[in-house]
Formats: C-alpha cells, sequence, structure tokens
C-alpha cells in the first residue's frame, strides 16, 4: 500500500482536505460504530492534523490537539483508517508519525487519551498506560491512558 503522510493546522487544510476527514470520521465514528455525537467539536481548529492519502483517496487520520484544549497533556484523538485499508498496516505507521510530531512539532512526549478499550494493547504499545477506572464515552467502554 503505498501512502503519503501530511501534518497540518487547520487553517492550512484544503477545503477537500478538511471535507474528506469530516467524511471519514462520520463514515466510522457516527455510522459505522453507531454514536451519535458532534464531530464537529471546535477542537480541530486547535489541532495538528496528521493524515495519509494514497491513491487520491485518504486512508487514515488523526488528530494532534496542543496541551490546555482536552487535557493540560498533549492530546491525540479521531484516530480512523478506512474500512477499505483495515489491517492492512497503516495503523502503527500513522500512530508513529502521531508520536513523532508530538515529540518534534509540540516539543513534548507527555499525551493524554481517551482509547477505546479493545484497543489498549495497541496504544500500549506506544508507552501509553492506562490512568483511570474503565466508562463509556458515546455509549463504547473507554479508559484514560497517559504517556509521559
Amino acid at each position: 500500500m503505498d501512502y503519503t503522510f501530511l501534518v497540518k493546522d487547520f487553517e492550512a487544510l484544503t477545503t477537500r482536505e478538511l471535507y474528506d476527514i469530516m467524511h471519514l470520521r462520520q463514515e466510522v465514528f457516527i455510522i459505522e460504530q453507531d454514536c451519535a455525537y458532534l464531530d464537529a467539536d471546535f477542537k480541530d481548529l486547535k489541532s495538528k492534523h496528521v493524515y495519509a492519502y494514497g491513491d487520491d483517496k485518504l486512508l487514515g487520520y488523526a488528530r494532534l490537539l496542543y496541551p490546555g484544549v482536552s487535557y493540560k497533556e498533549a492530546s491525540i484523538g479521531r484516530v480512523v483508517t478506512s474500512p477499505s485499508v483495515r489491517r492492512k498496516g497503516l495503523g502503527r505507521p500513522l500512530m508513529q508519525k502521531c508520536i513523532e510530531v508530538l515529540e518534534q512539532e509540540l516539543n513534548t512526549r507527555a499525551c493524554r487519551i481517551s482509547a477505546q478499550t479493545y484497543l489498549v494493547p495497541f496504544y500500549s504499545e506506544y508507552g501509553f498506560e492506562i490512568c483511570s477506572k474503565e466508562y463509556l464515552e458515546d455509549g463504547l467502554p473507554h479508559f484514560e491512558m497517559l504517556r509521559s
């Protein structure tokens, strides 16, 4: 699978990139996972957007929130891969790119996330550790995890 990573602040996103990002997030988080919530939460305005295109199609995405937006630490959220490329090896390079941007552009290692319970082993590979009791977010079980 060929893809190219891009990293942009909100203001640098093209209209098409933003549309593709919102479409993928809605396709997976709202339709596929059957969660009714307001995805356009204004946090995108205060985030770096990390995403991968291949064959002119958005294949994966995550947003990096600056410290103080969701938590006192930076945060990675809305991590998603297109159903068309799931289990084809994009998730790990996407997270690795997020960690690289976190450390090099946000100048921090500390990061707090809200992880779906089934993804705890995946995030643990990147140094995240559970730091809360399990809770429901949008009807799905989650843990807060911290990388320090």
